[in-house]
């Protein structure tokens, strides 16, 4: 078990949630599932039988998934950064997480759970960490301009053009 794991509050879909999210990241897997029982019913509202917590995991990274009920929402104060090599990957986790969401900006979604994801090509840090100043000032006024990144559109970018 990891030291530290990321705990995502639902209102009823954790596990409709968790499966949709392992089936978007390769090497994922479902964990355990717990239901409320008549004490945590009774403490929470929620239904008795129904999921309160689902263990999963995406490409080594465990989550917990919790049925804690419509109190609190995601906020774009939490993302999760998804790093892609290539404009394959970006065009792969783009289309299969914004499904149903929300398209935002410079890489940004919001899945239809309304969780925040950064969709980000690698080379974009690269770019970003060049020693030529304007180089790195042109890609941000490209990247800003964007809303699913693109790779080919941030090298021009850097190379003036």
């Amino acid at each position: 078990m990891q030291k530290i794991t990321s705990c995502l509050w639902f209102d009823g879909q954790a596990e409709e949630a968790a499966k949709f999210y392992t089936s978007v990241f390769k090497n994922s897997k479902m964990g355990r599932t717990t239901h409320y029982d008549d004490a945590g019913a009774a403490a929470s509202g929620q239904p008795k039988g129904t999921v309160m917590t689902v263990e999963f995991e995406l490409n080594g990274q465990e989550f917990l998934g919790l049925n804690g009920g419509p109190i609190f929402k995601f906020t774009e104060a939490v993302s999760f950064v998804v790093n892609c090599e290539n404009q394959e990957e970006v065009d792969y986790y783009w289309e299969k997480l914004s499904q149903g969401g929300k398209e935002v900006q410079c890489g940004w979604l919001q899945d239809k759970y309304g969780l925040s994801w950064q969709i980000v090509p690698t080379a974009l840090q690269e770019m970003f960490n060049d020693p030529d100043p304007a180089k790195s000032q042109r890609v941000m006024k490209a990247m800003l301009k964007m809303v699913k990144l693109d790779i080919a559109g941030l090298k021009k970018a850097a190379e003036g053009r």
